[in-house]
């Protein structure tokens, strides 16, 4: 199984989208030979899902097609050399995935034909066992329904630590501490923006441009910033050494 989770598409003042990653991926590409790869855009809500695949053709070599133009997205995935999951509302993409029949056959996809996953904000939220921990307005009445599970940890992208002046609400840290409280069997990842988790060969890493480290949310333990995956290796049934 080989994961790319990033918490977000691109970098401030960056224009290339998955710019800060493009150098895994295009690793990734080499390496398993990938001659396309099947984009799955629902969480967009005010982008254009063909522009959205032709960014992506630009940035990974390789013609990138949008799911929304298979007349059986599940066929599609079956055929997929690459999955790509793009950011935008976690809501609306978990429910359309469910809808739209494919949480069974990416789960198939990635876990028994071993194809590369790649999902960025909404795309690394719905990879892991449901989509709680999202920032996202859940802009639908739904449900909160499981989602892919493919990572075992709740994870938070475009994580910020900063209290903002004048807001009296919570903080992302009071929030995320009130999701362990609430559920003190489960762990959450926080991941600043520019930073990736990657699944390979049973290997675990974690990778910042910007030498930022993840944030590790579990109830009644202290939370510490971390710079490698130790305090992950003991939480994911990966053989990480």
């Amino acid at each position: 199984m080989e994961l790319f989770l990033l918490s977000n598409g691109k970098l401030s003042g960056e224009a290339e989208l998955l710019g800060y990653a493009k150098e895994q991926l295009l690793e990734m590409v080499a390496r398993r030979h990938l001659t396309s790869a099947l984009l799955i855009p629902y969480a967009l809500i005010r982008s254009d899902y063909d522009e959205r695949a032709q960014e992506l053709t630009q940035t990974l070599g390789i013609p990138v097609a949008s799911i929304h133009h298979s007349s059986s997205p599940a066929a599609a995935v079956e055929q997929a050399e690459c999955i790509l999951v793009s950011g935008g509302n976690s809501w609306l993409l978990n429910q359309q995935l469910h809808e739209n029949g494919l949480i069974v056959p990416i789960q198939r996809a990635v876990r028994e034909r071993h194809v590369p996953y790649v999902g960025w904000s909404a795309g690394c939220n719905v990879a892991t066992p449901s989509i709680r921990t999202t920032n996202d307005m859940p802009v639908r009445n739904s449900v909160v329904l499981p989602s892919l599970g493919l990572f075992p940890l709740q994870i938070n992208p475009h994580y910020i630590d900063a209290h903002i002046s004048g807001h009296m609400g919570e903080t992302r840290d009071e929030r995320l501490a009130e999701f362990c409280a609430v559920n003190p069997s489960e762990s959450v990842v926080a991941l600043h923006e520019g930073s990736l988790l990657h699944v390979c060969d049973n290997a675990l890493r974690y990778f910042s441009p910007r030498g930022q480290g993840y944030k590790l949310f579990r109830h009644n333990t202290a939370t510490q910033e971390h710079q490698d995956t130790l305090a992950l290796q003991a939480l994911v049934p990966f053989d990480c050494h």
